[in-house]
């Protein structure tokens, strides 16, 4: 009898765990349907002032990054993830990692964007400047 009650358990707590994850995946789809394809995915808050290379990064962030990162890092919904997220903090992803995604590309692996491709035309002094621009970003919105 206890067996029974036992198994019975089990397959309840599995029964309801996956309900609860499929259905967790159907309303953030069903969030995604009501949003508009290209849509922000975050809110970004503007410093007042950028400094003189966040400046120079921001021209060339928007020429070459922002049609999948979304205006000012936000993300793009259905192209490419906000780089004003915890996931890109410098902890996580030092200066480097923005470095080695220009140049080689970058596997999906926190987001379902698909892969990132290397971005041809970039020097090292570009990178910097998008690199200052997005680190002024993130911490003028609380992520250090």
């Amino acid at each position: 009898m206890k067996i029974k009650l036992i198994a019975g358990g089990a397959a309840l707590v599995i029964g309801a765990g996956a309900y609860y994850l499929t259905r967790g995946d159907a309303l953030e789809e069903a969030a995604k349907a009501r949003t508009a394809q290209g849509a922000p995915i975050v809110e970004v808050t503007l410093p007042d002032t950028l400094s003189a290379k966040a400046e120079i990064g921001k021209h060339a962030f928007d020429a070459v990054c922002a049609d999948c990162h979304g205006q000012n890092a936000a993300g793009k919904l259905g192209f490419g993830p906000p780089l004003v997220h915890k996931i890109y903090e410098p902890n996580h992803h030092g200066d480097m990692a923005f470095y080695m995604a220009a140049q080689n590309g970058v596997r999906a692996h926190h987001w379902k964007f698909g892969d990132m491709p290397a971005q041809d035309g970039l020097t090292k002094t570009d990178v910097a400047g998008i690199v200052t621009y997005v680190r002024e970003l993130q911490r003028n919105n609380g992520i250090n």
